[in-house]
């Protein structure tokens, strides 16, 4: 009797066991479905709220590109970006509007992975930001890009077009800096401590009469002064070179600039009803150019705001200008739009940027060559100005 009912006892343990079996895969079963369903509605959540479902107008002013030029980028930089090998690896497509809306707002990582129509990971932001700025920054993208006119053709083209824009002859490039902040770097700190007491970089840009930029040098700290970059840059080497062959062609730049036969700056003291009074106003008017270019590329490209640091080590954020500087010429050559800059935007980034006074002791034979030049140019602007007021009598 008692065998018997210890084998009913099992065969009851053995059902029991078998029950509970089946109802944990069964719940197994549920979870692996809701996974599964929650994954599809994701997935056609995204398809269904893509960028490119925006207007046209509205897809600008999120990644300040059209969606032409954004798909033309994705196709130039595929071979550039790492390669996919998992499947659930962010596109490409997803990585440069991550990138694009980094860029274009200033703001990180998580912010950014949660703007209008993008759900993307933190991590994934960080990652994306990273290849395609390193993509940006390919030597072939750069050279394509961002160029300095090397023929006598094409430097025949930019002072054609300052000249009949301006009135100025031979200016073949405005040139200014301008500050972008970063974080305290672990290295070289003193070389990136400005005179305004933050970190940056200080940067060269030259650009033409319309506004594209034809040389970017983003590789000197905030403490090196705007004639300090020009003297150890490349530029000055092959404007020199230009003169040396009898090309008479200049830069113009501020009162930061040493004079120079290839750099003219504003003449000072200049007497009220003078050439050189009407140099000046020529002058001034041709190199607001530059000013101009780097107020749209940072109303294009917020993260180069002053005020809004970039949480990068200082070599990154080189790169990032750079980026930012091919994405320039791409939009300004295609003749998008500039964003309005917010007034409080504008403001700040004024009030962090450094207005230097020049202080040149060394070279005096080309300080006088180039103010030799400025004088001969202004007494060539006021005889061409006094033979038009003559013309109209």
């Amino acid at each position: 009797m008692a065998r018997a009912f210890l084998i009913i006892e099992a065969l009851e343990l053995e059902n029991q066991r078998k029950r509970e079996t089946l109802h944990i895969s069964r719940l197994r079963s549920l979870r692996d479905r809701h996974r599964i369903e929650k994954k599809e509605h994701k997935i056609v959540r995204r398809v269904e709220r893509s960028p490119l479902d925006l207007s046209e107008t509205q897809f600008i002013a999120h990644y300040r590109v059209s969606k032409k030029i954004f798909k033309h980028l994705c196709s130039e930089l595929t071979p550039l970006l790492p390669k996919k090998f998992r499947r659930t690896k962010v596109s490409i497509e997803s990585k440069v509007l991550a990138a694009l809306s980094f860029y274009a707002t200033g703001s990180y990582q998580k912010p950014v992975g949660m703007t209008f129509l993008q759900e993307i990971s933190q991590p994934s932001i960080s990652k994306a930001v990273r290849d395609v700025t390193l993509a940006l920054n390919d030597i072939n993208i750069l050279r394509k890009y961002i160029h300095f006119p090397r023929t006598q053709q094409e430097r025949k083209l930019i002072v054609d077009r300052f000249f009949n824009k301006f009135g100025f002859p031979g200016v073949l490039g405005c040139i200014d800096t301008t500050h972008v902040a970063l974080v305290q770097p672990n290295e070289y700190e003193e070389w990136f401590f400005n005179s305004k007491h933050y970190h940056s970089r200080n940067v060269q840009i030259i650009c033409d009469s319309q506004l594209n930029i034809l040389s970017v040098d983003a590789s000197f700290g905030g403490s090196t002064s705007d004639a300090e970059i020009w003297e150890n840059g490349p530029i000055i080497t092959h404007l020199r070179h230009l003169h040396r062959t009898a090309e008479f062609v200049w830069l113009l730049g501020d009162s930061a600039y040493p004079d120079q036969p290839y750099l003219l700056t504003p003449i000072a003291n200049a007497e009220v009803g003078s050439a050189e009074e009407h140099y000046n106003g020529i002058h001034s008017k041709a190199t607001n150019t530059v000013v101009q270019c780097i107020s749209v590329l940072k109303a294009r490209w917020r993260c180069l705001l002053a005020h809004r640091v970039l949480h990068y080590d200082h070599d990154f954020v080189a790169k990032i200008i750079n980026a930012c500087c091919v994405l320039h010429n791409i939009a300004n050559q295609h003749q998008l739009p500039v964003p309005e800059m917010p007034a409080a935007d504008s403001n700040a980034d004024l009030l962090r940027q450094i207005h230097e006074e020049k202080e040149f002791v060394d070279e005096q034979e080309q300080l006088e060559k180039g103010r030799r030049q400025k004088s001969i140019i202004a007494h060539r602007l006021w005889t061409s100005r006094q033979n038009i007021c003559t013309d109209k009598r």
